[in-house]
């Protein structure tokens, strides 16, 4: 549905989805190939004449993605068929020594690391946006007054700087928390065939850091092929955040209630049968989002079951689920920065 021709721009994000395609994880598979064959050429495993042609062919490889697509059927994932395009562009007498002692699990999981460091950019830069926001909408509206409801009753008359804070103050607390989470996923994944990176003796962790330092990711201590609680951590950051951000769609839809009227918001959604109607439909997706994410989260904590040194069934539902989820959280965000710029009243002005 994020990539739906007429639903799309209504539930996606272009920048993400970009970051999820198959254009940058091809991209990021050619940049670990060539961090790999660095690497092996500074620690005396592969010759310089060998590490030059690997890379030149790396560079100037164009895969067959619709072979990939194909063969993935078979093989359960694109990275078997991509080396073998990759060495057979490559050729005699190099092409032996690409890829050498990695496994796929290391480049798909590296490419998740890529891609996830850039989203977090993103979503960095979009809560500072989002909170500036609210800070006018304070700023603006703050001392106005509204009915504080408690179980949907009225209660006691509140300021309008009351709500608009306890919508603001979570935003603070998911950027200190993604100063934790992001890092622990933008981690290089190198372990070869089972997680022992056995093919390069007592050089491995040389390599390793040598690559996480030109990937631009942290080296974690050893593999984490099956290691998955970063990742489900991570799930529920977004959760979190959708969360919160659908708590304040939930609030406004129902501030913007005819009868209540405590909102005006420009730029709402128009009905085909009823005409006078002014729908609060960037409220509405913030808790539609907010519970799809909710949703996802227990599908993440269910792929944390990988079996033994790898798993096929739980791996590949993590890539159903955790790409979507970023889309999702990316989404709300800036479903919520459009929302916050529509807010021209809130509240009654006292005096």
């Amino acid at each position: 549905m994020f990539e739906h021709s007429l639903l799309g721009g209504l539930l996606g994000d272009d920048a993400v989805l970009a970051a999820f395609s198959s254009a940058a994880t091809l991209s990021h598979f050619r940049d670990f190939e060539i961090a790999l064959t660095k690497a092996l050429a500074g620690n005396g495993l592969l010759s310089s004449d060998a590490a030059d042609a690997i890379i030149a062919g790396c560079r100037s490889f164009v895969p067959d993605t619709e072979r990939l697509r194909l063969d993935t059927v078979t093989d359960g994932l694109p990275v078997p068929a991509y080396i073998r395009q990759l060495k057979a562009h490559i050729g005699a007498p190099h092409a032996e020594f690409v890829h050498l002692g990695a496994t796929s699990q290391d480049l798909i999981d590296t490419a998740l690391a890529l891609a996830l460091s850039d989203v977090n950019l993103q979503f960095k830069q979009k809560i500072n946006d989002l909170q500036e926001n609210l800070q006018v909408l304070i700023q603006s509206f703050g001392a106005n007054t509204l009915m504080g409801r408690t179980r949907m009753q009225a209660a006691l008359p509140i300021d309008v700087s009351h709500r608009v804070k306890a919508w603001l103050a979570p935003l603070q607390r998911h950027r200190g928390r993604l100063q934790s989470v992001g890092p622990a996923v933008s981690v290089l994944q190198f372990g070869g065939a089972v997680g022992t990176r056995h093919a390069y003796g007592g050089r491995a962790d040389a390599i390793a850091e040598q690559m996480a330092n030109a990937l631009g990711l942290h080296n974690p201590l050893a593999p984490w092929h099956t290691e998955r609680d970063n990742l489900a951590d991570y799930a529920n950051w977004l959760s979190l955040v959708t969360g919160s951000l659908g708590k304040m769609g939930q609030d406004i839809c129902l501030m913007a209630q005819q009868g209540f009227e405590e909102i005006t918001l420009t730029g709402g959604g128009g009905s085909s049968a009823m005409p006078h109607k002014q729908n609060p439909i960037a409220a509405e997706t913030l808790v539609t989002l907010a519970r799809y994410n909710a949703v996802q989260l227990s599908a993440m904590h269910h792929a944390l079951i990988h079996e033994q040194e790898r798993s096929g069934s739980a791996w590949t539902l993590e890539w159903m689920i955790l790409p979507n989820m970023c889309e999702a959280t990316a989404s709300a965000l800036s479903t919520a920065l459009r929302l916050t710029g529509q807010v021209s009243a809130m509240g009654t002005r006292v005096g």
